[in-house]
C-alpha cells in the first residue's frame, strides 16, 4: 500500500491503468514506471501518449529522480509526473518545483511524517529564491 501526497494532502490511489517499465514503453496505456538510472529522452517520441510518469526514488538521499523530473518537464511533458519511494516531507517543495505534481509514499512513511507535515510545504512558490534573482 502507498500514500499519494499531493498539495491538497494525503490521496488513496486514483490510476487504474496499468504501468509498465521503460523496456516495455511500446505496450504502454498511457503510465509508465521510470526508474532513477532511465535516461528520460527515450520517451521523446510518445511524451504526449503519456498520461502518468512515476520515478522511482530508491531512498531519500538519491536525488536523480529530481534531475529526471526536470528533464522531463524540459522535454514538453504536460501530465501527470509522480515521485514514487520514501521521499521525506521536508524533500516536497523541491519536488513541485522540479515539476512533479505528486508523492507516492510508503504507508509507513505517512505514518511517520503526518499530512500536517506536508501540507506545511504546500506554498511552494512563496519561498523560491531563484525566481526571486531571475526578476
Amino acid at each position: 500500500m502507498s500514500v499519494i501526497v499531493n498539495d491538497t494532502g494525503f490521496h488513496e490511489e486514483d490510476w487504474n491503468a496499468p504501468m509498465v517499465v521503460l523496456t516495455d514503453l511500446a505496450y504502454h496505456k498511457g503510465a509508465i514506471d521510470l526508474a532513477h538510472t532511465d535516461d528520460p529522452t527515450v520517451l521523446k517520441s510518445q511524451i504526449d501518449q503519456l498520461q502518468l510518469i512515476r520515478v522511482a526514488f530508491p531512498t531519500f538521499s538519491d536525488g536523480r529522480a529530481f534531475t529526471i523530473a526536470r528533464r522531463l518537464r524540459m522535454m514538453g511533458y504536460k501530465g501527470r509526473l509522480r515521485a514514487n519511494g520514501p521521499v521525506i516531507a521536508d524533500q516536497y517543495t523541491m519536488a513541485r518545483r522540479v515539476g512533479f505534481d505528486e508523492v507516492e509514499i510508503p504507508v509507513e512513511l505517512a505514518l511517520r511524517q503526518p499530512v500536517e507535515q506536508w501540507t506545511f510545504r504546500t506554498d511552494w512558490r512563496a519561498n523560491d529564491y531563484q525566481a526571486k534573482l531571475r526578476a
